[in-house]
């Protein structure tokens, strides 16, 4: 019996074995010191781990009934020795673990400057990072070479042994740029910029992906990151360059549109200051900046001539006046339709919740005591809340 069931978990085991462990197999120098310090960590902590195992196997083993040589002694409840060992070995286990923690969280911060591309090789004054500006939308991620003037999406590559120093924004909800092989993960924020900075050592293609679920089209954003040699990365910026179409804000902004399964597009050139008003977001014509609006507060404001400055401020963060909204559960908390027929568990219609009309208004619900919220049933905050002094 125990045969069969060994040739039962044969091909489980074989497909188990053709895994690639991506995070120990590291082809970067931040990637690889992130796995030593996994080592190190699992090390550290095994220290504790092992000896416990043995000695519950051995004591049940040694204090075990039929073990007429053990000395019995059931009024035994102290021992001194066994105290600092049981208690001295984790706390200096712990002291080891923060120590290494604490060390490693600023040598391995991504907003820290590399100093080193390997092992016994130093960052030089000659080295020139290569700039790189990541943009996560749904669900696809456009990459931008200010320096070299080219764009590119769901692809990305880089010269070996070169710094690479990413600047990192969202269109739309957070997500995480994440490449195993070459360093860690970084969030991508809507209107804030993140930093993160890399090398990698090896030539080869690596996965790339989002780590964070972002909506109905989070499994599909991944993308390739090519490690090259400098005249293969030469030969690709050339690439890019001969295939690409411009990129313009009209053509970003039907390219920030929702869509799943993005293929790789080549832009040979993009808009100037194109990755600043996405950071900013005014890549739309008539749209303020960020940044504007924070200089204007910075100076004490624009009085009562800022009112003008309202529907220049508004942004539809999810396109839904567009028509474009992504699909996601968006009912009852939108107050729109869901985009599938299927209803949600636990969400029934009762008298309690408003009924959601085809057209996405809401019908309150019968109210008994002839009680009626401000403007319910028509999406529309009360008056007062949107007076401005």
């Amino acid at each position: 019996m125990s045969r069969l069931r060994f040739l039962a978990l044969a091909p489980f085991l074989l497909l188990i074995g053709g895994c690639n462990a991506v995070l120990l197999n590291p082809a970067g120098d931040v990637a690889l010191q992130k796995r030593d310090l996994l080592y190190i960590s699992t090390g550290l902590m095994l220290l504790i781990i092992i000896p416990v195992i043995a000695a519950t196997v051995i004591f049940a083993w040694r204090y075990r009934r039929g073990n007429r040589d053990a000395t019995y002694d059931p009024e035994w409840n102290h021992s001194t020795h066994l105290e600092l060992a049981i208690w001295s070995a984790p706390l200096l286990i712990i002291i080891c673990l923060g120590a290494l923690t604490w060390t490693a969280t600023h040598l391995l911060d991504p907003y820290r400057p590399l100093t080193r591309i390997a092992e016994g090789q130093p960052v030089t004054p000659q080295m020139k990072p290569i700039e790189v500006r990541v943009v996560s939308m749904d669900w696809k991620w456009l990459f931008i070479y200010p320096e070299l003037g080219i764009a590119t999406v769901n692809e990305l590559a880089a010269p070996v042994n070169t710094p690479i120093n990413f600047k990192l924004t969202s269109t739309s909800v957070m997500n995480a740029f994440f490449v195993p092989s070459i360093a860690g993960m970084i969030y991508t924020m809507n209107g804030m910029e993140t930093q993160l900075h890399a090398v990698a050592n090896e030539e080869g293609v690596y996965d790339g992906m989002s780590s964070h679920y972002s909506g109905a089209g989070f499994s599909n954003m991944r993308f390739k990151f090519h490690s090259l040699s400098q005249q293969g990365f030469d030969a690709w910026v050339a690439k890019v360059r001969a295939e690409g179409q411009p990129l313009s804000r009209e053509t970003f902004l039907e390219l920030e549109k929702p869509s799943e399964k993005e293929p790789v597009r080549y832009y040979s050139s993009f808009a100037d200051g194109l990755y600043n008003a996405i950071l900013n977001k005014c890549v739309a014509p008539g749209k303020m900046c960020a940044d504007e609006m924070m200089q204007i507060d910075a100076m004490g404001g624009a009085g009562v001539d800022s009112h003008q400055n309202r529907e220049r401020l508004m942004w539809d963060t999810r396109r839904a006046e567009e028509g474009d909204e992504p699909a996601g559960a968006t009912f009852p908390a939108s107050g729109r339709m869901p985009h599938s027929e299927d209803q949600p568990q636990g969400m029934k219609p009762d008298q309690l919740n408003p009924e959601v009309n085809q057209d996405g208004t809401r019908t309150a619900p019968a109210n008994p005591s002839g009680n009626v919220a401000p403007n319910s049933g028509t999406g529309v905050a009360p008056a007062q809340l949107n007076q401005t002094n």
